[in-house]
């Protein structure tokens, strides 16, 4: 009897050390996630730097979707993650946000449209146009209505 109560005992320590081995590398993985975000950081804390100077956000494949953004402030330089939409306008960039107006009425003689835009927000100090002019081809209200019936048709 007594060697089964040991027994119990046994296994209860076994238990509890591997419970506080578990714990411990629960602690240690969640430090060092917790230290690599900060690294990623824009003007980490630890950072003596204020004034950080941050390049376009280049996609790691084609030219759109995730990649990175580097920094330099002083001597130091720092890459973060950044996204770039896949619909953005490249003549502007992605990091300069507009209000545009609606589009005016079709030109006869370039068959284009055109709105303008004013410079809503530049992130990470891009260098942003405070005005700028797109334009798109127009389309014939035709070409609308024949696109809508086209789909009606088949039973």
């Amino acid at each position: 009897m007594e060697l089964l109560g040991q027994r119990l005992r046994d296994q209860r320590m076994q238990h509890r050390g591997f419970f506080l081995l578990a714990l411990l590398a629960l602690l240690a993985l969640t430090s060092a996630v917790a230290k690599k975000k900060d690294k990623v950081k824009k003007g980490s804390l630890g950072s003596e730097c204020s004034e950080w100077t941050w390049g376009p956000c280049i996609p790691s494949s084609k030219d759109c979707g995730m990649g990175f953004r580097e920094g330099t402030c002083g001597a130091q330089t720092q890459r973060i993650h950044c996204k770039v939409p896949c619909n953005w306008k490249k003549e502007f960039g992605a990091d300069c946000k507009y209000k545009f107006e609606n589009w005016g009425s079709c030109d006869g003689s370039t068959g284009t449209r055109a709105r303008q835009g004013t410079l809503k927000k530049a992130r990470y100090n891009a260098q942003c146009q405070e005005t700028i002019r797109v334009t798109k081809p127009c389309t014939s209200k035709t070409k609308a209505k024949t696109k809508a019936k086209k789909g009606k048709g088949k039973d």
